[in-house]
């Protein structure tokens, strides 16, 4: 059976030069799930949203639509995923009023954040009891790409993301959980800025036909907005895969 393809932007903002190319609409949200099949939503780091506010999102959207929500910089950088369960409960209660469209909570860890097996398992354990999407893991110290470590993820399903650039070797293709594909597309050379070259654009639409082929749920989501660049990148992947 075949895997699921997202592609899509981190947050829905349509560069002025793309917005021809969008169906009319009562908001950019409405516009953008009219022609992506997901979105990042990576405000709530940064700060909460009232539950209204989620299920606003979820109601312009249509079915089938998936988001990805990023968890609290308290949970991943203050509290370094260590006594978190009460933020964790109130992020999910809010962001669950997405309801079944909310399919992957993204868990960003700060650079110095080294893999410790207990403090890792524990917060998984409790995310995983709160909300059933899965998990997708943006480590970014090197103790988390090992072997062991993949193999540690996998057995309790979670995805470790690409991110790219690359910070280490072994991020070079996605880890962890195999049935969960997750691409963070940043931009290079100039991160947040660059687009990304056609020849880049044809490889990852190459390997995300692959992983759908494989039987695997692929995302990919380019977060290369400072300038624009994400949704020229998006739709043009999207016109790649239409032809592998």
């Amino acid at each position: 059976m075949a895997g699921t393809i997202r592609i899509g932007t981190a947050g829905w903002s349509l560069a002025p030069g793309e917005q021809h190319r969008f169906p009319a609409g009562a908001s950019h949200l409405q516009r953008y799930a009219q022609v992506f099949e997901a979105c990042e939503i990576n405000s709530s780091f940064h700060r909460p949203h009232r539950a209204a506010t989620w299920a606003r999102w979820a109601a312009e959207v249509p079915d089938g639509f998936a988001f990805s929500a990023k968890l609290p910089r308290e949970i991943t950088h203050e509290r370094r995923l260590v006594d978190c369960e009460a933020p964790l409960r109130s992020f999910l209660d809010a962001a669950g009023a997405l309801g079944d469209r909310l399919r992957a909570l993204l868990v960003q860890l700060p650079p110095s954040l080294a893999f410790d097996a207990p403090t890792a398992d524990a917060f998984f354990a409790a995310l995983h009891g709160l909300h059933p999407a899965p998990a997708v893991l943006e480590p970014r110290h090197a103790s988390w790409f090992t072997p062991a470590v993949d193999a540690w993820l996998a057995q309790r399903r979670i995805a470790r993301v690409l991110a790219d650039p690359v910070r280490h070797a072994p991020g070079r293709w996605p880890g962890g959980w195999p049935q969960c594909v997750y691409l963070r597309l940043h931009g290079w050379p100039r991160v947040y800025t660059s687009p990304y070259p056609e020849a880049t654009l044809l490889a990852l639409a190459q390997r995300l036909r692959l992983a759908a082929d494989e039987g695997r749920d692929a995302w990919c989501i380019f977060d290369n907005t400072a300038r624009g660049a994400a949704t020229g990148d998006a739709l043009r992947l999207r016109e790649l895969l239409a032809q592998t």
